[in-house]
């Protein structure tokens, strides 16, 4: 059975965003949130730009992008910013289990919005397994302490649960966009159209990020040459992850891609527990269970 280029490509960028975002929180020791944002894009735009510009060296057909392609690409990623953003404001305002509990309702927000803006509706054991998987997200996300969960619902109305459900929503405008601008570009190969999509996606955020901290923190430049190496690496694990969610958002609903895509905490539990040997609890299994169980149901016909 031939395996789905998308679904290799969503595994693989989930994993990579495991990978990328516990070195990105020992790059958070020596620089400020924005810094440590603004060195996905530094060291990332590159890599894109340069794939980019090796297809059109090699032959490749590129469709001539729009103002269109341009405005939803930069839309998308804005909304990327604001979405790290509110996630680490949600940090901030309460602790880290509210924050990433509620960001993980992106899945379902990406759901609502791609039917929405791009007519691609689901199965009813779709929309089943998006509720189920979140519900197994949401047991991994507090560490499987389900009074914890009771906490993060105990927490609505506050502006904690806000900032987490917004990042969510930037989250899933984002994966909305980047499938909106591959579109504009034609019946392309898919691939393309997606690596073009997030060449001009890192640009634009180099771009804003790099202004605003140029405005805000001028100094943060001098930290970032400081952890050079590890800056590099972030950029470039990062721009792989982002090309992985590139292609699969282009060759399979937004929806779909975002809900297998939770497998990135599996991932990460499964880590913890066989690489580092950390305990978990039994709420812990069950909440992985839950969260496999969910990208079954999302994928059945």
């Amino acid at each position: 059975m031939t395996v789905p280029v998308w679904l290799v490509a969503t595994l693989l960028a989930a994993s990579l965003q495991v990978w990328r975002t516990a070195l990105q929180q020992r790059l958070r020791r020596q620089l400020s949130p924005n810094g440590a944002g603004f060195v996905r894009y530094a060291f990332g735009a590159p890599w894109s730009v340069g794939a980019v510009l090796l297809m059109s060296a090699t032959g490749t057909t590129l469709r001539t992008p729009t103002v269109g392609f341009f405005v939803t690409a930069g839309v998308g990623g804005i909304a990327q910013i604001l979405g790290t953003n509110c996630l680490i404001r949600a940090f901030a305002l309460r602790d880290f289990t509210i924050g990433t509990a509620y960001s993980k309702t992106e899945a379902l927000q990406a759901a609502l919005l791609s039917a929405f803006v791009l007519h691609e509706g689901l199965s009813w054991p779709g929309w089943v397994g998006i509720m189920v998987s979140l519900f197994g997200v949401l047991v991994l996300a507090v560490r499987g302490d389900l009074r914890a969960v009771q906490k993060a619902f105990g927490a609505a109305g506050d502006l904690a649960m806000i900032a987490g459900i917004g990042a969510g929503a930037g989250f899933a405008v984002t994966g909305v966009c980047l499938k909106r601008a591959s579109q504009s570009l034609g019946e392309g190969q898919p691939i393309v159209r997606a690596l073009m999509t997030l060449a001009a996606m890192n640009t634009i955020q180099l771009v804003i990020n790099g202004l605003w901290l140029l405005v805000a923190n001028p100094r943060e430049f001098a930290a970032i040459r400081a952890s050079l190496r590890m800056s590099a690496f972030v950029g470039l694990l990062s721009v792989m992850g982002s090309a992985g969610w590139a292609i699969a958002n282009t060759l399979q609903k937004v929806a779909i891609v975002r809900t297998v895509g939770q497998v990135d905490l599996v991932l990460a539990f499964l880590v913890g527990r066989f690489a580092f040997h950390e305990p978990r609890r039994r709420s812990e299994y069950a909440g992985s269970a839950l969260v496999v169980l969910g990208v079954v149901l999302i994928l059945l016909p």
